[in-house]
């Protein structure tokens, strides 16, 4: 790859050694590379010594939450077992070859990182490459692409078959964006079959589509494809589609045999929607207030965020009532547990107030070593 146009200031990104090795559908080398730069880094194709560079030895493979630890701390080498895998060596610095001499040492055995992003504390992997078995880095890259906060739906149920499609659509060499648009299809087929009352049909493109949701931001992480469109579709439909799916949901039940009445429906809808917007507003309070999520504050947040009223914890609810063939009180159990929910987050954010106004700092728990 050629050398990036880039100031004097930034560091470049040095992979040494070309693998013969495909990780989710690129080289080792070039999948690498496509991780530097979204980290900041400028690849380039040899060693310049009169520039601030990271360097790598690509018999190695690495979480990428590595560039970023490397990148604050010029003078400093990421080791395994004694020897060096990355070493960010500042401008005019010499070295022949991986050298960690006179080097801050990073020991990968035992360092753990906090990434704010994926909203978790991890010991980031380091692995030899095996050229004739790439299986075990890819899990492992999937992996640390992997939320720690999240509903148990995303953390256990879907994660390994999201690996395999995952990996299948980088083979493909489909990008990021195109999964979510295939994924928006199967959310809109879920909002007419609930509309239309035909609820397991709603259901299973809706779980189609929940899968792909995990699916697009791991590719895009995976392969170094994340861009500031791709997030604004990820999240915005994630955003936006939950209360249309449970006004769907409201719409069903007379075609389904369990209609309610109209105001009926209407209030529960208003709940529903109702606590979701404020609950949302409330985290946004909190990272305003605190610089982080209300879900990392402390370990409750954390666990708390496994089952709390959002789509999938309330898709859950809807699927054990509809195979009870209740789909009525499906729905009414989303807008109790909607407003329980808000509740504990209203609780929760009083708290910090309280504990801030004493002047105790918000930290959280995942910062903690």
């Amino acid at each position: 790859m050629a050398d990036a146009p880039a100031s004097p200031a930034a560091v470049q990104f040095v992979a040494v050694g070309d693998p013969p090795v495909r990780l989710f559908g690129r080289t080792a080398r070039t999948r690498a590379e496509q991780v530097a730069a979204k980290a900041g880094l400028v690849p380039a194709a040899s060693d310049d010594s009169a520039r601030a560079r990271i360097v790598a030895d690509m018999a190695y493979a690495w979480d990428p939450a590595w560039l970023s630890e490397l990148k604050s701390h010029p003078g400093s080498a990421l080791l395994l077992d004694g020897k060096a895998v990355m070493m960010h060596l500042e401008a005019g610095t010499v070295r022949d070859g991986f050298d960690p001499a006179g080097l801050t040492p990073i020991d990968a055995r035992t360092a753990t990182l906090s990434y704010a992003l994926l909203r978790k504390r991890d010991r980031p992997f380091v692995m030899p490459l095996d050229p004739g078995d790439p299986l075990p880095v890819e899990r492992a890259l999937y992996d640390a692409s992997y939320k720690g906060v999240t509903d148990l739906l995303t953390l256990y149920l879907w994660r390994r078959p999201a690996f395999w499609l995952t990996r299948w659509a980088a083979e493909a060499r489909m990008t990021p964006n195109q999964v979510s648009l295939i994924g928006i299809l199967f959310c809109l087929a879920a909002f007419w079959a609930f509309w239309n009352g035909d609820y397991w049909t709603g259901v299973a493109t809706g779980f189609v589509f929940m899968v792909l949701d995990t699916v697009d931001g791991k590719l895009a992480r995976c392969t170094g494809q994340s861009s500031r469109w791709g997030d604004i579709l990820d999240h915005g439909v994630d955003l936006i589609h939950p209360p249309f799916w449970w006004w769907a949901w409201l719409h069903g039940l007379g075609a389904a045999g369990h209609q309610l009445e109209e105001v009926y429906k209407g209030g529960l809808l208003a709940v529903i929607v109702g606590t979701y917007v404020l609950g949302r507003i409330i985290e946004g309070i909190f990272v305003w207030r605190f610089k982080m999520h209300i879900h990392v504050w402390r370990a409750i947040d954390s666990r708390f965020r496994l089952i709390t009223a959002r789509r999938n914890p309330n898709m859950v609810i809807l699927v054990a009532a509809l195979a009870i063939a209740r789909p009525d009180l499906g729905i009414e159990l989303v807008a109790l547990w909607s407003v329980l929910s808000l509740i504990f987050h209203m609780v929760r954010l009083a708290q910090a107030e309280g504990q801030a106004a004493r002047g105790r700092p918000i930290t959280s728990w995942l910062d903690q070593s």
